[in-house]
């Protein structure tokens, strides 16, 4: 019975993965452009996280969630209820990004995406 479960969560965990990178490449074809915000000298998204230290798996993660939280805050122009709540989500994925910038010790506009996402969401919450 061990085994089957083992099997079974390997199986989730590739599917998931799989999704999560066909998500994320087919979301947006600029995570593969060179843009002058990737931290370090990163050519891609995926090289930035690298670059951070973070794995594959985070990068398919925080683009599923940067996805789910874009289609969460479209929703909430119907549903004003969780309107706050999935820009708290959003702003705090911009402070750690921010952070990740702040710690390779990239130049200020390589940091300025976050802060403007993160200043968009403060205004969310405040009105």
């Amino acid at each position: 019975m061990g085994i089957k479960v083992a099997v079974g969560a390997e199986l989730a965990y590739q599917s998931t993965r799989r999704f999560a990178d066909h998500l994320s490449w087919n979301i947006s074809s600029s995570r593969s452009k060179r843009t002058a915000y990737r931290g370090q000298a990163a050519q891609t998204l995926r090289e930035e996280f690298a670059v951070y230290g973070l794995s594959s798996f985070v990068y398919g993660l925080v683009g599923v969630c940067k996805v789910g939280l874009a289609l969460a805050l479209l929703v909430s122009l119907w549903l004003p209820g969780i309107g706050h709540l999935v820009a708290y989500a959003l702003g705090a994925l911009m402070v750690v990004a921010f952070v990740m910038h702040l710690k390779v010790k990239d130049t200020a506009i390589k940091s300025a995406p976050s802060l403007a996402v993160l200043a968009m969401c403060v205004g969310i919450v405040l009105l």
